[in-house]
């Protein structure tokens, strides 16, 4: 499941929502390649740090971790950047995924 985002200066992004395979396979490249640097050193310092203590099989459980985590994570930044559901039904995956609050009038 996709949804898009968009920006103020009309720049759209795409992302999925749910489990990270590309994460799961391959790491921290894919934050690499989205351009999350925050993110892909995040993930590469632990993975190694745990790699290190267990011959490199406590990287892929790192992956595992992060692979349920950073899609969530990724699109939750780009909120707080200013991108905005770039339509009714991306904004609609994004609430009923609990990434975005539905706007909940206060009774009077």
């Amino acid at each position: 499941m996709r949804v898009q985002l968009i920006n103020n200066a009309n720049v759209m992004k795409e992302a999925k929502v749910g489990f990270s395979w590309t994460t799961f396979f391959f790491g921290f490249f894919p934050a690499l390649f989205r351009g999350d640097l925050k993110w892909a050193i995040i993930m590469f310092i632990v993975a190694a740090a745990i790699g290190i203590f267990t011959l490199g099989f406590g990287a892929w459980v790192v992956w595992l971790i992060f692979a349920f985590i950073y899609n969530k994570a990724y699109i939750r930044e780009l909120l707080e950047k200013g991108y905005r559901p770039a339509n009714e039904h991306s904004e609609q995956i994004l609430k009923t995924k609990g990434i975005i609050v539905p706007n909940v009038s206060a009774p009077v």
